[in-house]
């Protein structure tokens, strides 16, 4: 999160005198818990109205306020500003004088945007200050719905017989770093860049791709885990598209043959979004994914998770116990980080102290040390975890066990006093301990170390607008192994498909869980190194819920399809 001593207006705020310490600290907190703005927590809390916060930030910036009420819309004074820049931005245009545009910005403090504005418009910008409401208002009355489609930006590009020309002269040469910099900030490149970026946000897409082929370029992003194709640029903005990006992850862009990783922030709205870069070179060309980290649309409170009564409370008991390990476990983007970040949030208090190693950091939380696993540079997840236990930490969170050496150093962590989270990839709860003893380690440190082991995955939940009964047939019950006499009077539901959500019948996740806690028979059956199906049978004798019996409940509620739980369970 964005710490409040670094966030422009809070620092302008305390400077003047406005807040005392103490209510420094509960504002930024009520931010970090909320994820509303600081402005707006100010306000709430009675602390400091928004005239006064507009005055302030236009003292400091040595403009003025302005009453956008008071401004005439021409459309001359419309065009200034393509109607996708002024929805990214957040920005309207306020006058027009000869080569000058004053603008006001929904985040005036942010110097970076201010720059990228001027180089997008081509002009001379002067800011001014205004109320963010009134941004967004005359945003939605004076461009509508008219945002450029990405047609129209790519009708336009298709017919910039220049930029093609330039790009292969520049692919026939080889590129140097001078080159591509200029293809990549081409004005119509940087506008197709931001508007596939503000397009794939407003989706709520979690990853973006960029694929060159042979004869195609295409994009692509998922939405709720399932790919949804874009329309398709010209195949000769391969390399600028793929080169703009990598501007603006501040990574190599001569480097064409060897991975790289990077980050991006770009504000979509009035919102700061981060996304993690990672480009890798192919046949034709570098293929880039983009991994949406939207924090506001992560809610990393525990409760939200979704977790069944048993499951929320034993973890929430468990998360307060002194030592040992609690593993969660399920494939590449079941949301296990998530489940984490909001466990160590829940146990972040002022008398604990938290470390965690992860590969990469995803989301940056106040008050926990977090380290960046690097294993090019020799940070290996065994020497972080050494070298943690120096830093007299109480809470570890490690972001894999992924061999040997990490698994035997986090169970002494745990055995020493510490309480150690960390994730495992296996399909269920019960084949985690099978994993931890295929790596090598013995049965009596897992037995001794282990708590307790929650498999989840994600699944897709039903577009409330369109959702609607049906009766299942005999063969989709069989797959379930339901009798028509297991259910009863309960009802099926479907998504029929609608404007909301995209016509595939789905709109968000929800998460489907199974919780193996160890006790004194599941440890029996460890130190046996007893194979998974035993400790399973057992495990559900003894009452545990099985993934495909909490995906059940969640057809049963009528949030979820019998084709979504089959395929994850």
């Amino acid at each position: 999160m964005a710490e409040a001593h670094s966030d422009p207006l809070m620092a302008l705020v305390k400077e003047r005198g406005l807040i005392d310490d103490i209510q420094f600290e509960e504002v930024s907190q009520e931010h970090e818990r909320t994820g509303k703005s600081y402005g707006e927590v100010l306000r709430n809390f009675g602390l400091v109205d928004l005239d006064t916060q507009l005055q302030i930030t236009a003292e400091y910036l040595g403009t003025e306020v302005v009453d956008l009420r008071t401004v005439t819309y021409t459309p001359e004074l419309l065009r200034s500003i393509p109607s996708t820049t002024a929805r990214m931005y957040q920005c309207v245009p306020v006058g027009l004088f000869g080569t000058t545009l004053q603008v006001a910005l929904g985040n005036p403090l942010n110097p970076s945007a201010l720059d990228e504005l001027g180089f997008i418009i081509r002009k001379d910008i002067a800011q001014v200050v205004a109320d963010p409401a009134q941004i967004t208002r005359i945003i939605d009355q004076q461009y509508g719905n008219e945002t450029e489609s990405v047609g129209d930006i790519l009708k336009e590009l298709g017919e910039d017989s220049d930029l093609a020309k330039g790009v292969n002269e520049v692919q026939e040469s080889g590129g140097s770093e001078g080159e591509l910099g200029d293809l990549a900030n081409e004005v119509p490149i940087v506008r197709f860049v931001n508007l596939v970026l503000f397009q794939a946000i407003q989706d709520r897409a979690s990853d973006i791709h960029f694929e060159p082929f042979e004869d195609e370029f295409k994009i692509r992003y998922r939405v709720d885990g399932a790919l949804y194709e874009m329309a398709p640029p010209p195949k000769h903005l391969a390399l600028p598209v793929v080169s703009r990006l990598k501007v603006m992850a501040g990574l190599n862009i001569a480097e064409r043959r060897m991975p790289q990783d990077g980050r991006i922030t770009v504000p979509i709205g009035s919102k700061m979004i981060d996304l993690r870069i990672s480009c890798l070179p192919t046949a034709f060309g570098e293929s880039i994914v983009l991994r949406v980290l939207d924090r506001s649309a992560i809610s990393l409170e525990i409760e939200t998770l979704g977790l069944p009564k048993h499951v929320l409370d034993y973890v929430l008991d468990g998360i307060q116990q002194p030592n040992g390990i609690l593993l969660v476990t399920g494939p590449t983007g079941s949301g296990k980080t998530t489940t984490l970040y909001s466990c160590l949030r829940r146990i972040n208090t002022i008398d604990a102290k938290l470390l965690t190693a992860e590969d990469p950091v995803e989301f940056d939380i106040e008050g926990i040390m977090q380290v960046q696993v690097n294993e090019g540079a020799g940070m290996t997840f065994g020497k972080a975890l050494r070298s943690f236990l120096r830093q007299d930490p109480d809470i570890i969170m490690l972001g894999e066990m992924r061999d040997l050496e990490t698994s035997q150093i986090a169970i002494q962590a745990s055995l020493t006093g510490h309480l150690v989270l960390s994730t495992l990839h296996t399909n269920d709860a019960p084949g985690a301990v099978t994993r931890l003893l295929d790596m090598g380690v013995e049965p009596f440190l897992i037995s001794s170390s282990l708590m307790a082991v929650l498999a989840q995955r994600l699944v897709r939940t039903i577009c409330k607008k369109c959702r609607a009964p049906f009766e299942p047939t005999e063969a989709q019950l069989n797959m379930l192994n339901l009798s028509p006499h297991d259910i009863g009077d309960k009802v099926f539901y479907y998504g029929r498909g609608c404007q909301a959500c995209n016509d595939t019948g789905y709109k968000g996740r929800k998460g489907i869980f199974e919780l193996l806690v160890v006790n004194d028979v599941i440890r029996g059956l460890i130190n046996e190194r007893a194979p998974t199906v035993v400790v399973r049978q057992k495990a559900v004798e003894l009452g545990m819920v099985t993934l495909r019996d909490d995906g059940l409940r969640g057809i049963f509620d009528g949030e979820t399809t019998i084709e979504e739980v089959l395929k994850y369970t």
